[in-house]
């Protein structure tokens, strides 16, 4: 999540924008809850985003994109990872997982798009480039184009081995599809 943040941020900033960043990792390491705030714009003057107020919510985990709906905005829009990893509030006690996330967030009127980007992420043989999988489906709802974003991601691995390069490529694509695929399923179901 805060490789992502990094990596949205470079972004926005590569176009000039004014970026504020804030993460909270908590017990990041241990596989606890990691939150990150990004606003961007002309003039940013705080990087906390206020109850209510947030655009987009990339929700990594499920169960975490739910407990973080209050952040968006009435019209905001939900990009949601359905791959389960229980996180450590879960485990213990502190907070049910939905038996079906995406429904319970729709039943809020949420607008979401969800797909499995760890599933994505693992046919292209490395759970880790589930982040770039989420870049991807966030790119092309973003105020900037995608490709900037996907020029920031590569650059990242410039210094790798080409065939990681190649990989983030995919991902990226393979998450661009995905939320795009999402997206029609949504509007199709009258969930959009």
């Amino acid at each position: 999540v805060m490789t992502a943040t990094e990596i949205l941020a470079e972004a926005a900033i590569a176009l000039g924008h004014d970026v504020k960043k804030t993460e909270v990792a908590g017990m990041a390491q241990r596989g606890g809850v990691v939150s990150s705030h990004l606003r961007f714009g002309p003039r940013v003057l705080s990087p906390q985003i206020n109850p209510g107020a947030a655009d987009v919510l990339l929700g990594f985990e499920a169960a975490e994109a739910m407990r973080w709906r209050h952040m968006l905005r009435a019209s905001g829009l939900v990009l949601m990872n359905t791959g389960r990893l229980v996180p450590p509030v879960v485990e213990l006690g502190l907070y049910d997982y939905p038996d079906d996330p995406v429904a319970a967030m729709r039943a809020t009127g949420t607008r979401v798009y969800s797909f499995d980007a760890s599933s994505i992420a693992q046919q292209l043989g490395d759970i880790r480039l589930g982040n770039t999988v989420m870049l991807g489906a966030i790119s092309d709802h973003l105020s900037f184009p995608a490709e900037v974003l996907e020029r920031c991601v590569l650059q990242r691995f410039a210094h790798k081995r080409a065939e990681l390069i190649e990989l983030n490529r995919l991902a990226f694509a393979a998450g661009r599809a995905a939320a795009e695929q999402a997206a029609q399923s949504a509007t199709a179901a009258g969930a959009a």
